[in-house]
């Protein structure tokens, strides 16, 4: 099934770390955050502005974004999880798609 996300709405999927135990600890599931940072998988024509021109997205499909802890709604499609959110609320865009953002104190 494919999702195509109205407007000014990204669909993302969040890259997991593959580490699950730190400093010689195990770490549950239940325990860890949610990785903060995903894949576009789909994006939306653009934001209409009032004079009703749309405006295309900065994000493409593909982009590895950074967003809040609290940003976007969760959804299951296909028993996959995704999150929906609006472009507005994407912190950045990660440039090389090798790099893990890592958190800073």
């Amino acid at each position: 099934m494919n999702i195509r996300p109205l407007y000014d709405r990204i669909v993302v999927k969040r890259i997991e770390d593959q580490e699950t135990k730190i400093g010689g600890l195990y770490i549950p599931d239940s325990a860890k955050e949610k990785p903060q940072e995903g894949e576009v998988v789909a994006v939306g024509k653009g934001k209409r502005l009032e004079d009703g021109k749309v405006v295309p997205l900065d994000v493409q499909k593909g982009d590895r974004i950074l967003f809040g802890k609290y940003s976007g709604s969760e959804i299951r499609i296909d028993g996959e999880e995704l999150m929906i959110m609006r472009e507005d609320e994407v912190l950045g865009v990660l440039e090389g798609a090798g790099k893990k953002a890592s958190k800073v104190a």
